[in-house]
């Protein structure tokens, strides 16, 4: 158990946060506010942080992605640098927030802005980020990853930088009230997912991270089963959790799988399917395909978050898979694609990646892959 852990982001959390923009960014700075497809002018956040910024200079970029595409995100660049802007405004949820690192980390860069998804090209500096949550699910917006989608080639891909941590993050649950139920049920998905992606490996006697997790699911869990009952606290509670789910801290030191999200990936570049929803496809045929592995901990799963008394680790990953299926999810991929070359196209866009043999140990790989898409048609 080694790590070093730092994280910069302040967390503005709690209901009339957003007008903190206008002291959270210094008014020399020139602002490039960006979001998605406009629902925020539905929702009122758009006006507030308007208001907020109404002595700074600004601009804005709309039409950011569900899935954010490099060709969308190129223009942001273009348009920033013509505006000379120097700071960003992410306002959104992971798909701008990350979308918004790409923007910042590539801003300064000559070349092409994909290198950065490539391992090509490693920032020295980069554009600050502000955001405003407005869907909870990534943890975006407290940490350095982001995932990025070449709408050319139908790749998405991931990056890391230092220079992608927020400098703040403001959290208010109440604009999580104008979500619907799918982008509500894949945000307690999400969020679900990338805890298990952290706890779901071996025994390692690491106990904040193994307890905190079981935490973090059983909040989730409970989400899940009070979904049509949500009240002010099930919102803050969702936007919390999923914050918490994947800001650094339950993964340290501690074995983590990623299997399920680097096969979600191809599947969400490949067919569109919305992230969470292939996560919640992929992960339980996973897990039964690796129940040797990692079925202690699956059998701890159930005991701590589910409160089953069961030794079997099969009923474990069916609780699982029922709480999907009650949150709305269809779990067969053949509902929403019917390509017949499923299995060709991942594989051969896994092995361009670099994923040929991955998960907690390197257990992962074609074959085991092919077996899984299978048991998901």
């Amino acid at each position: 158990m080694q790590f070093s852990y730092q994280n910069p982001t302040l967390i503005e959390f709690g209901a009339g946060k957003i007008e903190k923009i206008s002291t959270l960014i210094a008014q020399e700075k020139k602002v490039l506010f960006v979001y998605g497809g406009g629902s925020i002018k539905k929702n009122g956040v758009y006006e507030e942080v308007q208001k907020a910024l109404k002595n700074h200079t600004w601009f804005e970029f709309s039409g950011i992605e569900a899935n954010p595409t490099k060709e969308t995100l190129d223009k942001a660049i273009a348009y920033g640098r013509e505006k000379n802007i120097d700071y960003i405004l992410a306002v959104g949820g992971g798909s701008v927030i990350d979308g918004c690192k790409y923007i910042a980390n590539a801003f300064y860069y000559e070349g092409d802005g994909w290198d950065l998804l490539e391992g090509k090209y490693t920032p020295t500096k980069a554009l600050e980020i502000g955001v405003v949550l407005t869907l909870a699910a990534t943890g975006s917006e407290s940490n350095t990853g982001a995932v990025i989608t070449k709408k050319a080639t139908k790749e998405k891909r991931f990056f890391h930088s230092p220079f992608s941590y927020p400098t703040f993050s403001i959290l208010d649950p109440n604009v999580l009230k104008s979500l619907d139920d799918r982008q509500l049920a894949n945000g307690v998905i999400d969020a679900f997912v990338h805890t298990c992606e952290q706890y779901i490996t071996t025994k390692h006697g690491a106990l904040a991270q193994d307890y905190y997790a079981e935490g973090i699911l059983r909040g989730l869990f409970e989400l899940a089963n009070t979904y049509t009952k949500r009240d002010d606290l099930w919102y803050a509670n969702l936007m919390w959790l999923a914050n918490q789910a994947l800001n650094g801290l339950i993964g340290l030191g501690v074995p983590q799988d990623w299997a399920t999200h680097f096969i979600g990936h191809e599947l969400s570049g490949l067919y569109g399917i919305d992230h969470a929803r292939t996560l919640a496809i992929v992960q339980p045929n996973l897990l039964r395909e690796f129940i040797d592995e990692r079925g202690e901990k699956l059998v701890q799963m159930g005991e701590n978050v589910f409160k089953m008394s069961t030794k079997n680790p099969n009923d474990v990953i069916d609780k699982i898979e029922t709480m999907y299926k009650n949150l709305g999810v269809n779990l067969e991929l053949s509902s929403y694609t019917q390509d017949t070359d499923i299995n060709e196209k991942v594989t051969t866009l896994l092995t361009k990646h670099g994923f040929t043999h991955f998960g907690y140990n390197g257990s992962v790989n074609k074959e085991m892959v092919e077996k899984i898409l299978n048991k998901s048609l």
